[in-house]
């Protein structure tokens, strides 16, 4: 247990220092450049997101999976390969920006050129965390954000001195390549790019199910706030993004978490099967329970005021949507649990489909409530889509573990090998044995 924990504590200060990186980042490109080149550079920052969790998928997922915990001489070739697949991502991603950068020009286009330029260091600093919390070492992936946090306070001052849009998006990109380099002298480890079609062809069967997964949670909340943009107006938006913004310190911790649930869980399924289900029950249930504490805090103690102050006018309106979006963290808490479960399980059919379901109720219980009651009819819509999504989560969850189990008992009732041509004498002897 004391493992664990130590594990967790270095997820939730690595994500801690990679929100801090973000918030930052943001209120400087902000307060230097107009709201045009804030906007394209918003864009870059986006699709960055996109590419990363196209990285994940095709990457870092299968390693977290298959290598969490095994022994080193495992998991360096593993390392190697898989960050060599991040590289190639990020060196494909990369050429298709670059060429939408210069079809695009302007403002926009130049956004986008920088950041196909950046791109493969990026997605290698990623590759480089998960890599490190597969083998237990949180603390390797917190030193490396934190190079990546304190190469950016020259290089953003330096790009502030010539403010543009391409200045910004090279210093990001630059202090994400120096910690990058950083990490590949902690890990000791080489990036093997021509490994990547080999690591594709290996882990085929997680990658795209996992890649389909990473786009599909990112597209479903997309849609859900362009469907309920459409339907309620843009204020509507605005105003369901405030509540997530004061439940925002708690998304770092639930970020924090994802980042050794899967590797966690895969320690515990070597271990027993039958725990794996304890495990993903007291991992979702501490999660929902921190969260409820989280926003029942801003329901009866955060001051009108001080609410005012964070959010200015729309506090008002963003106030009524606390307890839905609290309850929908609550349910998102327990069906995160049951992922983790699943992806150590390496049923990655199965994980597909229940995401394909729950990303799907999401967005209709969304959209449909903001269609029927606005900002407050969607955030109620939400939790009950979530809740809906927390079960079938768990109803795959313990289909896969049956599944585990039969697949076990199957195995220990075959006849031993090493009874076939024995003689009839021996045979007493061996099964006592």
């Amino acid at each position: 247990m004391r493992g664990v924990l130590s594990r967790l504590s270095w997820g939730l200060a690595d994500q801690a220092v990679t929100s801090m990186v973000s918030f930052v980042v943001g209120i400087v490109v902000a307060r230097s450049l107009g709201a045009l080149e804030f906007g394209a550079f918003s864009l870059a920052w986006v699709t960055y997101g996109v590419v990363v969790n196209i990285s994940r998928g095709l990457a870092t997922d299968p390693l977290a999976v298959r290598f969490s915990g095994v022994p080193r001489a495992l998991w360096r070739p593993a390392v190697a390969s898989a960050s060599g697949m991040a590289i190639a991502v990020g060196l494909g991603t990369g050429a298709i920006c670059v060429a939408a950068g210069l079809a695009l020009g302007g403002k926009p286009g130049a956004a986008f050129v920088a950041l196909g330029v950046v791109l493969p260091a990026l997605t290698l600093q990623d590759s480089w965390r998960f890599a490190f919390f597969t083998s237990g070492q949180g603390g390797k992936a917190f030193i490396s954000d934190i190079t990546w946090a304190i190469a950016l306070v020259p290089l953003l001052y330096l790009a502030s001195q010539r403010a543009s849009v391409t200045m910004f998006v090279l210093a990001w990109g630059a202090a994400g390549a120096f910690a990058a380099v950083v990490s590949g002298l902690q890990a000791g480890i080489l990036p093997r790019l021509f490994r990547a079609r080999q690591w594709f062809t290996q882990h085929r069967d997680l990658s795209l199910r996992y890649l389909a997964e990473n786009l599909t949670i990112s597209c479903a909340y997309q849609l859900r706030m362009y469907g309920l943009g459409a339907f309620a107006g843009i204020a509507a938006v605005g105003t369901v993004r405030g509540a997530e913004i004061l439940l925002g310190p708690f998304f770092i911790v639930l970020s924090g978490v994802g980042l050794v649930a899967v590797p966690e869980a895969a320690r515990v399924l070597r271990r027993s099967v039958k725990k794996l289900r304890t495990f993903c029950l007291m991992l979702g249930g501490a999660q929902a329970a921190a969260a409820l504490i989280w926003g029942l805090a801003l329901i009866i103690f955060l001051p009108h005021d001080w609410g005012h102050k964070l959010l200015g006018e729309v506090w008002s309106s963003a106030q009524a949507l606390l307890l839905p979006a609290t309850l929908s963290v609550m349910n998102a808490s327990f069906y995160t649990g049951a992922a983790a479960g699943l992806r150590a399980l390496g049923v990655a059919r199965r994980s597909l489909r229940a995401q394909l379901w729950a990303s799907a109720a999401y967005l209709v219980g969304g959209v449909t409530g903001g269609a029927l009651g606005g900002a407050e009819g969607s955030a109620w819509g939400s939790a009950c889509a979530t809740l809906v999504g927390a079960i079938v989560w768990w109803v795959y969850l313990r289909a896969g573990i049956r599944e585990r189990l039969q697949a076990e008992a199957q195995a220990e009732a075959l006849p031993d090998v090493a009874e076939v041509g024995t003689d009839r004498e021996e045979m007493p002897e061996m099964r006592s044995t």
